[in-house]
């Protein structure tokens, strides 16, 4: 059966125009091979659009087709659909028409997971744990969170009608909501760990960033901080410029920031620091985590070059690309790497292979044969290819089986939202801490609820037992392998006792922040963050921060 032959003529169309303009910028000795492949593309689709036995749907066979090209050269390199815009300039400028709120699902109910300060959510008493039932009429239960945030978005002064189940609450109630443009900060907290040490949390690299760091710490010196602590964990990057920017408030006017080098010597350029800073001398600690990339990593990169400030935490992400946007036919864009960065002393942190990395995303360990060494001005060995070191490094702390199952099966949020329907207030987030008795409660509340899981150790024997079986050593070995699952078997009530400081600091700062929002979660967090009790004790002990920067 033949169908749609004017989509595929003018499919073959747009081919062609791109194929002029490819053929354009491409050496003359590879335009044969071009030509031919276009063709074949162009052909192939078209025999499929005709011969097969469903109709086929253009938009999504093409960007399916493109994307898998567009696969093989790396991962930041994208195709922009025109449905898709709206989202890409949300997440370059950190702004959007909607309510302000962040919303997701917690055992399959669509819930208000954060709302954002002074914004339409908050402001009309949208709380966290409240359930999403209807937008504007339509039921959304039944929806993924995408399909509800695009209801949720739109023109800012526009007006959208939420149903909603408030917790604790039996009936429904509606609330007309009056939709504005939402910006999200770059530094969504910036305060005083210590009576003489600032933090500050930057999150993003959209626009701004760099007068937001520079507002910060300005606030923070004049409330008496005389050192800061920069924090760039699981921060993705994002504008160059920006990157340059918050370099510039801590180094001096002129000086080099990044040098981008590609395949189009016209863009390459080297962007220095254009402004004077803030403070070129104030102890400075930069944390960094595996999720740490991009425009995070130059930041952090410049400073270590410049032995400007200590890096605690974990090694970088490892992406020292460059992407730029170019426009395509019918209102969608291409994002594509166009260059490598690299930092004051030379060395570009992108990790030699995209293909192995860790579960989390980041790098793995990097042979030291593929390492290159560079030196910091004060003449410290720094090295590329894989990210960034830190200077300090902290092991990372996983979390006990219990509580990844307690936090998966929503355990702490519910116990939280029940805690704040009892208790009208508590004390400032710094100082929240959960009692022994209060914890019992929520043991006791615990105890009806299912959060049953399986520990790696036993995991591990599970998959012995299979071995063992499948080669034939089994009934030799029973014994021993019932005796390792007796002795490791866990117990629910033990575990309970035995993780509890992890459990009740999670729990702790699920509760602080229904009374004080996300910057709650980030102050209760001081006392038990190990990064950044690590940084309290480098910018204290001043000897010890200045051998770290010295050669």
């Amino acid at each position: 059966m033949k169908v749609n032959s004017k989509k595929t003529v003018r499919l073959s169309l747009v081919l062609s125009i791109f194929l002029i303009a490819l053929t354009a910028l491409t050496p003359g000795d590879r335009y044969f091979e071009i030509q031919k492949n276009l063709d074949i593309f162009a052909t192939l689709y078209k025999e499929v659009n005709t011969y097969y036995v469903d109709d086929i749907n253009p938009n999504k066979v093409i960007k399916t087709g493109i994307n898998a090209m567009l696969s093989e050269l790396d991962p930041y390199t994208n195709y922009i659909p025109e449905d898709d815009i709206e989202d890409y300039r949300t997440m370059t400028t950190n702004q959007y028409g909607g309510i302000g709120a962040l919303i997701g699902k917690r055992n399959g109910k669509n819930m208000v997971i954060m709302p954002y300060d002074g914004f339409p959510a908050h402001e009309n008493g949208l709380i966290i744990g409240d359930e999403i039932l209807a937008v504007d009429g339509i039921d959304v239960t039944e929806k993924s969170i995408s399909e509800i945030s695009k209801l949720l978005k739109g023109q800012a002064n526009t007006k959208v009608n939420l149903t909603v189940k408030k917790f604790g609450a039996k009936e429904t109630s509606d609330i007309e909501l009056k939709r504005e443009k939402i910006t999200i900060d770059n530094v969504p907290y910036y305060g005083l760990v210590t009576n003489d040490i600032g933090y500050i949390k930057l999150s993003d690299f959209t626009t701004d960033a760099g007068k937001e760091v520079k507002d910060a710490l300005v606030e923070l010196k004049s409330k008496g901080a005389t050192k800061v602590i920069l924090d760039l964990r699981g921060n993705p990057g994002g504008l160059l410029s920006e990157a340059v920017n918050v370099s510039n408030v801590f180094i001096p006017k002129g000086s080099e920031v990044v040098t981008t080098k590609g395949k189009v010597k016209d863009w390459n350029k080297t962007y220095k620091a254009l402004n004077n800073p803030v403070d070129t001398d104030i102890p400075l600690v930069v944390l960094t985590s595996s999720r740490s990339a991009s425009a995070s990593e130059i930041v952090a990169g410049v400073m270590q070059d410049y032995d400007r400030g200590v890096l605690v935490g974990q090694k970088s992400f490892g992406k020292g690309l460059v992407q730029a946007t170019r426009p395509l036919s019918y209102n969608s864009q291409l994002k594509v790497t166009t260059a490598k960065y690299y930092t004051p002393s030379g060395r570009c942190i992108q990790a030699i292979d995209y293909s192995h990395r860790n579960p989390d995303g980041s790098v793995g360990k990097v042979p030291d044969s593929l390492k290159v060494a560079f030196q910091t001005k004060n003449g410290r060995t720094v090295y590329d290819g894989g990210g960034i070191d830190p200077d300090v490094g902290v092991q990372q702390n996983f979390l006990a089986p219990i509580t990844v199952s307690l936090v998966n099966k929503s355990l702490l949020f519910e116990y939280a939202n029940e805690y704040h329907l009892n208790n009208k207030q508590i004390t400032p987030a710094k100082d929240f801490d959960l009692s022994d008795a209060e914890y019992e409660k929520f043991v006791s509340w615990l105890s009806t609820k299912d959060f049953d899981y399986t520990t790696k150790v036993e995991e591990t024997l599970d998959k012995l037992k299979d071995i063992a079986m499948k080669e034939k050593y089994y009934d030799e070995i029973e014994p021993q392998i019932n005796a390792l699952r007796k002795q490791v078997m866990h117990n629910k009530e033990l575990d309970l006792r035995k993780f509890k400081s992890e459990i009740k600091f999670m729990l702790e700062e699920e509760i602080v922040s229904r009374y004080y929002l996300q910057k709650g979660i980030i102050e209760s967090s001081f006392d038990h963050d190990p990064d950044i009790l690590q940084s309290v004790k480098v910018l204290n002990d001043q000897a010890r921060y200045n051998k770290l920067l010295a050669n």
